[in-house]
């Protein structure tokens, strides 16, 4: 018997739960798919959220014929195939559907295969991507697509399926009179996390290990044990997370910071990418309203790599409160990006000569390190007639404190030099 969530996969659109927006009553699509106006599209949305019954489905309206290929698991010589058998139905006046599930795991060239066919009508070219089509499908396929988003599925809509599935005695588990606990298909559908799939995948296990056919928590706990978040280690997922990570922290909300950080060790980050980016955050978002942060950082990752998992990772995730609550500057990644950018302007400009190190009699006869001021021995310690930048910059400033933490400090230091260096530095005969 074929496991209930392939029995139960919709066979009419109204039976599509979760894609109101897409496919809710009245809507473009669903108005062109009962129309028969089927078109090449690409299917964007995470796993189980209803691609390939949309693909069938488009099939079906269309009264055409379905073919599907796996990206994963096929190569070249199967997309000719496929291809191939297209063209006979298209010569014969029959419309051919071809679903390409994880489309984007196919190569350029692979990809390039289907653009003249789809150009001529021969399929109506149908791909699957749980992955942005922006960067993993080329510019030449995406242009003969339309794009569809489909959202991941709400606990709502999955319990939705999961009660039609009880009460379906012909394709579901209505013949088996199952009971089930308050709010049992509530914790099921939260634990599919979005997967319709994985919702009845959950459920029918739960109908075969219950007791005299009551699906109560104790077979719930046994059932949903150990599950697992949706998580991809190199999709967008994985990206969308560390991002929303990172600008928690700059946004300064410790409890998000704190969730972002726990649901990517959850999904099964590797802790030591999570140290180096919080170590980056520290450094680019923080910066020096407060350099503890950088310090804390660093013993966090260090005290992960003494502990490791799970005692080590309580050490980043106190790092992500920190930085969230910590004061904020980029001032110095700011300064850093621009005195690059001027690098790249001005070359490579002279070292002032009283700057350059001079250890032949040569190159102080040369004038290398002439009128060098050893600051130590200076009044104050600072000598401020001493020029340090090229000539070509003289005046220049890059870094801009804020008045933010300890870089509000700073900044009294930092203009404080700043004036008197260009006071000591004024040529003679200007102002007062």
């Amino acid at each position: 018997m074929k496991p209930l969530a392939e029995r139960m996969r919709p066979a009419t659109l109204d039976e599509i739960v979760g894609q109101r927006r897409l496919l809710g009553p009245g809507t473009p699509l669903r108005r062109a798919i009962e129309a028969g106006n089927v078109y090449s599209m690409v299917l964007w949305g995470p796993p189980g959220c209803g691609k390939t019954t949309l693909a069938l489905l488009l099939a079906k309206y269309a009264n055409a014929r379905f073919r599907a290929i796996s990206a994963v698991l096929s190569g070249l010589a199967d997309v000719r195939d496929a291809l191939a058998e297209a063209e006979v139905n298209f010569g014969q006046g029959i419309r051919s559907v071809l679903f390409v599930d994880e489309v984007h795991r196919f190569n350029k060239a692979q990809q390039d295969a289907f653009l003249p066919h789809i150009e001529k009508g021969v399929i109506l070219f149908v791909g699957a991507t749980t992955e942005n089509p922006s960067f993993e499908l080329n510019s030449a396929l995406l242009s003969r697509c339309r794009v569809h988003v489909m959202d991941a599925v709400s606990p709502d809509a999955i319990v939705e399926a999961l009660q039609r599935a009880l009460a379906d005695a012909e394709r579901g588990l209505g013949e088996r009179k199952l009971t089930v606990d308050d709010g049992a298909l509530e914790l099921i559908a939260r634990a599919a996390d979005g997967d319709v799939r994985r919702g009845l995948t959950l459920l029918e296990i739960a109908a075969d290990v219950a007791r005299d056919g009551h699906i109560d928590d104790a077979t719930l706990a046994q059932v949903l044990a150990d599950r697992t978040r949706r998580f991809d280690k190199g999709g967008e997922q994985f990206y969308d997370q560390i991002s929303a990570l990172h600008k928690s922290v700059r946004s300064s909300d410790a409890d998000a910071a704190l969730y972002w950080c726990t649901r990517m060790l959850d999904g099964g980050c590797d802790p030591k990418y999570l140290a180096r980016r919080l170590t980056r955050m520290a450094i680019e978002d923080v910066g020096l309203a407060d350099p503890r942060a950088l310090q804390f950082a660093l013993e966090a990752w260090d005290t992960f790599d003494r502990l490791g998992s799970p005692e080590g990772e309580l050490a980043l995730a106190e790092v992500a409160i920190y930085l969230a609550i910590a004061a904020k500057s980029n001032a110095a990644y700011a300064a850093f990006g621009e005195v690059r950018a001027a690098i790249g302007e001005t070359g490579t400009l002279d070292v002032p000569l009283h700057l350059r190190n001079a250890p032949t009699k040569l190159m102080k006869g040369l004038g290398y390190g002439k009128g060098y001021q050893y600051d130590p021995d200076v009044e104050g310690g600072i000598a401020f007639d001493q020029q340090c930048l090229p000539d070509q910059l003289v005046g220049r400033e890059f870094y801009r404190p804020i008045e933010r933490g300890l870089e509000a400090k700073i900044r009294e230091k930092v203009l404080a030099i700043r004036a008197a260096r260009a006071a000591a530095l004024k040529p003679k005969g200007e102002g007062g």
